[in-house]
């Protein structure tokens, strides 16, 4: 019996041997590594939101016609203004409008020729359309166009050379507006956005008062706009992680 233990004991030394070496020969493989993320695009915003903004405004006009038989004036230039607006819409998806309101400073239109300078304002309504181009890392790029009316208006208006000489020079003069926009807006929370962009908005002719002589046209008043905006949603919204 005791001849017989001992030979199980050797044996399963023997196994327990055999099996360790024959481990230590299997090479050792690594799990496969987990596949690479995709990058992860927000949810769109569903619903309605207020806006409001800061605008830069650079004027420029296509040149002044003035009255029959005067010179056209040289060295026209339009100045800069400040403005601010504010609205509201609704963003279904990827697409997006709203309505906005805009007042502004006026812009200083100056021509070296007979010293001629006068002052010229606009306040819009515009109806807008914008297409969201997608979501990384809670920044939206999207571009857009809008439509409405422009309320332009000329004050101060002087000459020494060109008409009107006398008389009230201002008026007021109701037009059609249209704008174009980019930019990009990013997610600073659930539901607000701040909103970096360009705008070109056109407001149209404006004319001067007239007296016997005439009044002078400025024609295509129009600015290039760098705005700063916020942006509050109604409805939380997804951003990107």
């Amino acid at each position: 019996m005791s001849l017989l233990r001992k030979s199980a004991f050797g044996g399963a030394l023997f196994i327990a041997s055999a099996a360790g070496a024959l481990a230590a020969d299997v090479p050792y493989s690594s799990p496969p590594p987990a596949p690479a993320q995709p990058l992860r695009r927000a949810e769109p915003l569903t619903g309605w939101y207020l806006r409001g903004d800061l605008a830069y405004r650079l004027g420029t006009s296509d040149g002044a016609a003035p009255a029959t038989g005067f010179t056209t004036p040289s060295g026209e230039k339009m100045g800069s203004s400040i403005a601010a607006g504010i609205g509201g819409g609704i963003k279904s998806g990827w697409l997006r409008t709203d309505v906005t309101i805009d007042f502004a400073t006026p812009m200083k239109y100056e021509a070296t020729s007979g010293n001629t300078s006068a002052k010229v304002s606009a306040a819009t309504a515009l109806f807008n359309g914008y297409v969201d181009l997608g979501t990384w890392y809670r920044a939206t790029p999207y571009i857009g166009a809008g439509a409405g009316t422009a309320r332009v208006s000329i004050n101060d208006y002087t000459s020494a050379t060109l008409p009107p000489f006398s008389g009230n020079t201002s008026r007021v003069k109701w037009n059609f507006a249209w704008a174009a926009m980019a930019g990009v807006a990013y997610a600073m929370s659930p539901n607000t956005m701040i909103d970096l962009g360009y705008r070109y908005i056109n407001f149209g002719d404006v004319t001067t008062g007239n007296d016997s002589f005439g009044s002078m046209t400025l024609k295509q008043v129009a600015a290039h706009e760098v705005r700063v905006g916020l942006r509050w949603s109604f409805d939380d919204f997804a951003t990107a992680r």
